[in-house]
């Protein structure tokens, strides 16, 4: 089933992800363990390996491509300035979730609930960049680098995973049509596939070994970028047979929807369960471009993607089981979406934005982030002003999970502030 949501997206968007990919084509990725890149109709995954083959604590990035608008996710019907700006697709408070008084979940997210109330879920709101950034392309470029000025194309999870642990022979993989996200590529060489069944060296079941290590000796006398990037080639699908072998059907009674984001993170459970040191996985969810048709309780993109992200999310949670431990999701999105609604019952490109964090180590139920207010006065230029630096959140989960890391190469030049949302911060 494709990812169809009914709404309309601006051209811009449409240019700048056919743009983004024809550019990172060719771009090597990836870290010390490797990057396998996927991709499930219209959604795109990337997973970096440890290079110790076993990754105690597991990230997972889902881009919310396009924009999403989180004050429709993260709802702020305690400010009278709330439904003032959206006479036609505000939510009624008597139908949201989880509601403080001041901030209530949008009501598609109900399979999310129990994870709300368990405290394995939060949100921050009115999160974003340093400063506003209204193109679909330099603000995707800008948050997945995190890194302004820089002149390097290299993305902030690149750096990360590469501080983890000497490199290995895992190799760095690229698996279907994708490319990979800005956030997970850097110098190294990748190697191609067609799908997650294909990463594996073709021959004779009996001889594979030998096959393997001819290969290895072929290609152990090329020097340079293409003789690295075969022998990693080659080692990463002889240690394959792990994920080959684990079964793809889910566990624990989860039930998946039938979309391009359930059938992705269906797959990313299954890498988690084969245990081959997947460290950093990315999924590019999209589109949440909504200049039309944001839509209702009954209709609308907004209705479609909340429901299709809580569903999948959820399963995804209850297909890992005691898996889930070791795993925390955070949802990212390039830009939020104007305040006041448009002639089109949708919302223009904005500034600030909300983010959702899910799983180990976080500390949930509740919404975090200092709220600036919807008075005109306080708004930027009619968007909602940023109070949360993006990175803080980021630095606060990779600090926690992943205590190797240096904030001074994560994230150069960067003071963050305490948010709270993840326990031991």
């Amino acid at each position: 089933m494709s990812n169809t949501s009914g709404h309309s997206g601006c051209p811009e968007y449409d240019r700048s992800l056919a743009s983004r990919r024809s550019f990172l084509k060719g771009l090597g990725v990836i870290a010390a363990g490797g990057v396998v890149s996927t991709m499930q109709g219209t959604v795109f995954r990337q997973t970096a390996f440890a290079a110790t083959g076993h990754a105690n604590s597991i990230l997972v990035v889902l881009s919310q491509r396009g924009g999403a608008d989180g004050m429709s996710l993260v709802v702020p019907y305690g400010d009278p300035g709330y439904a003032a700006a959206r006479p036609t697709i505000a939510i009624p408070p008597s139908q949201l979730l989880e509601t403080d008084g001041m901030f209530g979940l949008h009501p598609s997210f109900a399979p999310l609930s129990p994870l709300w109330r368990s405290g394995e879920m939060a949100a921050v709101q009115a999160v974003g960049t340093p400063a506003p950034n209204r193109s679909h392309f330099s603000a995707m470029a800008e948050v997945e680098e995190a890194h302004p000025g820089s002149a390097e194309r290299v993305g902030w999870l690149n750096r990360m995973v590469a501080m983890s642990e000497p490199a290995c022979s895992h190799a760095a993989v690229q698996v279907g049509a994708s490319v990979p996200e800005t956030e997970i590529y850097g110098p190294q060489p990748t190697f191609a596939a067609i799908d997650i069944e294909k990463v594996q060296v073709h021959g004779p079941v009996n001889a594979m070994q030998e096959r393997i290590a001819a290969l290895d000796v072929t290609w152990g006398q090329v020097g340079g970028a293409l003789g690295a990037g075969a022998r990693l080639g080659v080692r990463t699908a002889a240690n394959w047979k792990a994920v080959l072998q684990t079964s793809q059907k889910p566990r624990n009674n989860a039930t998946y929807p039938a979309t391009d984001l359930g059938d992705t993170l269906a797959e990313s459970a299954r890498l988690i369960r084969a245990d081959v040191g997947a460290e950093v996985i990315t999924v590019d969810h999209g589109s949440w471009d909504m200049h039309t048709n944001l839509g209702t309780l009954d209709s609308g993109g907004m209705r479609y993607m909340a429901n299709e992200l809580a569903l999948s999310v959820a399963a995804f949670f209850t297909d890992l089981g005691a898996l889930a431990s070791r795993v925390t999701v955070v949802t990212i999105s390039e830009f939020g979406r104007r305040v006041a609604e448009n002639g089109s019952a949708g919302l223009d490109h904005g500034y600030g934005n909300a983010m959702f964090v899910l799983g180990a180590g976080v500390r949930g139920g509740t919404v975090y982030g200092r709220w600036p207010g919807l008075k005109p006065a306080d708004l930027v230029d009619g968007d909602l002003r940023v109070t949360t630096d993006y990175r803080s959140v980021l630095w606060e989960i990779a600090k926690t999970r992943f205590p190797a890391v240096s904030l001074s190469k994560l994230f150069p030049n960067f003071s963050p502030e305490q948010v709270g949302v993840m326990r031991g911060a």
